[in-house]
């Protein structure tokens, strides 16, 4: 093992050469959200799905139209309505008066990148629709399973504060995606920075094409390589476990914690630590990679009770308690 990483830096630092590049594209037109920056290249890295939150205004869509204009891949959005079909994104069968057959007319979502924009304005059923796309890149319509394209992302975004003709997202669906990331407003010195960035009507806000998707999906074939100690698996594993009897650990999150995080959310932390480590050139996990990442992968994971909500207590704070509470190898 010890032969082998010199080896795999070495290539890890060739692959991840497009990262850099990327990011100061993305920063032509944008001001901070490193970690944001940072959230979805892991996102991509993964094969993973995104889903970002924040008031209106904090440049959401704005970053995911960024970095899809940085990959020459086909990109697609849609603008989440209650009124939106399922066959409107999958696809639909179209009858032929022709030959009187039904011949099948796939939907938009056949494309690499997809911004669901406003997610939770959206029904049941459409967000229903999503899972096995999500889940199994792949889209059934009529009959017949159609494979999606390969890389295939969904970035989402949602508004926490209106909640007018919105739809609370089901938990098998929040499952389904890797990462939940805060948008949170900009410092003072950053919306100055932006002021003279978009102060203008004329503001360019479209991305030059760095890579292309066999890129993506080499770097992301390189990840899967990166190790991860024993100690570290059992540090992941002890987090997840936490999750679920944080009472028997700490008395005070008793009846806090309604449902913990799903083995989906441990093997979500070791794929997103491979690939933070991949972005910060190493061969290798650290026990900081994990708790750098534990809160985007377990916000959403982390269902709390009534009685939480009633005294206040979030998931976030109940992760940064498991968090002091595990030890750290």
């Amino acid at each position: 093992m010890s032969d082998a990483a010199p080896d795999l830096t070495e290539r890890i630092a060739i692959s991840s050469a497009w990262v850099p590049k990327v990011r100061a594209e993305l920063h032509r037109v944008l001001v901070g959200q490193e970690d944001l920056i940072d959230r979805m290249f892991v996102a991509m890295l993964t094969n993973g799905h995104i889903l970002l939150e924040g008031v209106p205004g904090l440049a959401k869509t704005l970053t995911i139209r960024a970095l899809a204009g940085t990959i020459d891949a086909t990109f697609k959005r849609f603008q989440f309505t209650p009124d939106l079909l399922p066959a409107d994104l999958l696809g639909t069968l179209i009858f032929n008066p022709g030959d009187g057959e039904f011949r099948p007319k796939l939907g938009p979502i056949f494309a690499n990148l997809i911004l669901a924009d406003e997610i939770n304005r959206s029904p049941a059923k459409v967000q229903s629709a999503l899972l096995e796309a999500m889940q199994e890149r792949q889209v059934t319509i009529g009959d017949t399973t159609y494979k999606l394209p390969d890389p295939f992302m969904v970035m989402a975004t949602q508004n926490p504060i209106d909640q007018e003709g919105t739809y609370q997202l089901p938990e098998a669906q929040l499952d389904r995606f890797l990462l939940k990331v805060k948008v949170d407003y900009p410092s003072r010195d950053e919306e100055r920075r932006i002021l003279d960035l978009m102060g203008t009507s004329s503001a360019n806000t479209s991305t030059a094409s760095i890579i292309n998707a066999a890129q993506v999906i080499e770097s992301r074939n390189l990840v899967n390589e990166i190790l991860i100690s024993d100690p570290v698996k059992d540090y992941i594993v002890d987090i997840i476990h936490a999750s679920r009897t944080a009472g028997q650990l700490m008395p005070e999150l008793k009846n806090l914690i309604r449902c913990g995080a799903s083995p989906r959310g441990t093997i979500a932390l070791a794929q997103a630590t491979r690939a933070l480590a991949f972005l910060h050139g190493r061969a290798f996990v650290t026990p900081q990679d994990v708790k750098d990442l534990a809160y985007d992968i377990l916000r959403h994971r982390i269902l709390v009770t009534y009685e939480a909500e009633a005294e206040g207590v979030t998931s976030v704070q109940i992760i940064e308690k498991l968090l002091g509470k595990v030890a750290v190898p």
